[in-house]
């Protein structure tokens, strides 16, 4: 354990100075690049919902002892010191944690912030108990490399009774779109490369989830919530789910596509906040998670499609989503289809 006196300062973990650095001779790990953060940082409805919970929720923060999981750049512990924090931990497994550790010294606040470099599973903070756990443990598809299973750890540990976790709910919500142009482009391109037939390739391309962003007019159907988490109280093992869902159409127009996308929420604030990666909201890093049907559906107004959607993580690592789609459509032609999507 760490006395109380290093305790008090950003812990130095990097003998090699940040400005000697470089994204491709330093860091090795997809945290470290600088581009990575940049991306991140410059996400404005990301930031600006951390910023409101943060800094406009001062009376959960005020004199009260902070873990930030997978700190980055430090801009997180920054502002639950802002916010009125008595001390902030701030893990972070990758390099990054030496630029973090500069940035904090040049805003004057290394006495309130102690940086630790490990895995947030294997690093023993030198408090019993925190009283706040802020991150953005949210993955791409949400669960794609996402830091849940972490934080519900690190909530089993360290976490206070009645503590606080930011964000600490979400809700996974599906709907369809019409994408013809893009599916010509990017499935049915195979058919013909310069004058070769290259159709077997399709069927990779339609196994992957392809991540993007949708335009909201290409959204043809209702919304249909698939999955809630709630982090105050899901267990570890709650990266799967099977859910049955009906979505319903708004136009008359084919439907190429099912677009998966998930909303986070801030409960514990004084004025909830949330954070959507919805089609129909403005642009996040996250943007959406397009999974193309083997055959476009052909929708009328206020027609159904059912379905049944089951998700998991697997791999050794845990680096890989599974997806499981099937879906029902009885309109002037029946279709029925599934198929089975991976990422990662």
């Amino acid at each position: 354990e760490m006395s109380a006196a290093s305790a008090g300062r950003a812990v130095s973990t990097a003998p090699t100075a940040p400005k000697e650095m470089t994204s491709a001779d330093i860091y090795f790990d997809t945290n470290s690049h600088f581009g990575t953060h940049e991306e991140l940082l410059k996400d404005r409805m990301r930031h600006r919902a951390f910023s409101r919970a943060l800094l406009q929720n001062k009376f959960l923060f005020t004199d009260k002892v902070v873990l930030d999981i997978g700190t980055g750049t430090g801009v997180l512990a920054m502002m639950a010191v802002k916010a009125g924090a008595k001390h902030v931990y701030a893990v972070e497994v990758s390099g990054i944690i030496h630029i973090a550790e500069a940035i904090i010294k040049k805003n004057k606040l290394d006495s309130k912030i102690t940086l630790l470099k490990g895995k947030m599973e294997d690093v023993k903070l030198p408090v019993q108990e925190v009283d706040v756990i802020v991150c953005d443990w949210m993955g791409y598809i949400l669960f794609h490399e996402s830091m849940i299973e972490t934080v519900i750890d690190a909530r089993d540990r360290y976490l206070v009774k009645g503590g606080v976790i930011l964000p600490d709910k979400a809700t996974m919500r599906i709907c369809g779109i019409e994408d013809a142009e893009y599916k010509e482009q990017r499935i049915d391109f195979w058919d013909n490369v310069y004058g070769l037939n290259m159709s077997c390739m399709k069927e990779g391309s339609l196994t992957e989830p392809l991540i993007d962003v949708c335009n909201p007019k290409q959204v043809i159907t209702t919304h249909a919530k698939v999955f809630d988490l709630d982090l105050n109280t899901a267990p570890k093992d709650c990266l799967k789910f099977e859910s049955k869902f009906s979505i319903k159409s708004k136009v008359h127009d084919f439907c190429h596509a099912l677009v998966l996308y998930f909303t986070v929420e801030f409960s514990r604030c004084r004025n909830p906040i949330t954070l959507s990666t919805s089609p129909l909201e403005y642009y996040t890093h996250w943007k959406q998670s397009v999974l193309y049907l083997d055959t476009p559906i052909p929708l009328s107004m206020r027609e159904d499609i059912k379905g049944t959607i089951k998700m998991w993580v697997s791999g050794e690592k845990k680096d890989k989503t599974v997806i499981q789609v099937g879906t029902q459509f009885k309109g002037v032609t029946s279709i029925k289809q599934e198929r089975t999507y991976k990422y990662g």
